[in-house]
């Protein structure tokens, strides 16, 4: 495994949901279409409300939910972004071949796409993507800390100024 590049990885602690949505309209600055963006954490951790945020940065239609039982969800722009694509693979247990079914590889080029409970799975679609590692105490429902490590992977993220989220 290669070192990392400078500035593609930034550790940071968020204490509140508002703050996670806070991230979300944060690193919504730094995507393009094109962008995967794979969320790892918990149940509880704060996927959902991180894309929510998300959603307000890219300045997409409709309120972003998890997409659990529908398993991917499309929030057009409002403006000139790029569209939303909010995937959640929890229920989904293959690799890359079960996630085809999906055309991810045909929206991503002209989307962002974020994917709750990718890793393993869709990684196949692009070496440019970006990981957010959501960590919270488990087993302590009432803690509201989280340690989120946001790494950016490839040549799109090397060099890029991840340093930026923690504002």
């Amino acid at each position: 495994m290669e070192a990392a590049a400078p500035h593609s990885t930034a550790e940071l602690t968020v204490t509140s949901p508002e703050q996670m949505r806070d991230l979300g309209r944060r690193l919504a600055k730094l995507l393009r279409a094109g962008d995967l963006v794979l969320l790892s954490g918990e149940l509880g951790a704060g996927k959902t409300t991180l894309t929510r945020g998300l959603g307000e940065g890219l300045g997409v239609r409709g309120a972003v939910t998890s997409p659990t039982f529908v398993i991917a969800r499309v929030h057009p722009s409002q403006g000139d972004g790029p569209p939303l694509v909010h995937v959640d693979a929890y229920r989904l247990s293959g690799g890359l071949d079960e996630m085809e079914d999906l055309d991810l590889d045909v929206s991503l080029p002209e989307s962002v796409v974020v994917v709750e409970w990718g890793e393993g799975k869709v990684e196949e679609l692009t070496e440019d993507r970006l990981h957010v590692v959501i960590h919270r105490a488990v087993g302590d429902t009432t803690d509201e800390v989280r340690h989120v490590t946001v790494r950016g992977m490839g040549a799109r993220w090397t060099g890029a100024e991840l340093g930026s989220l923690s504002a």
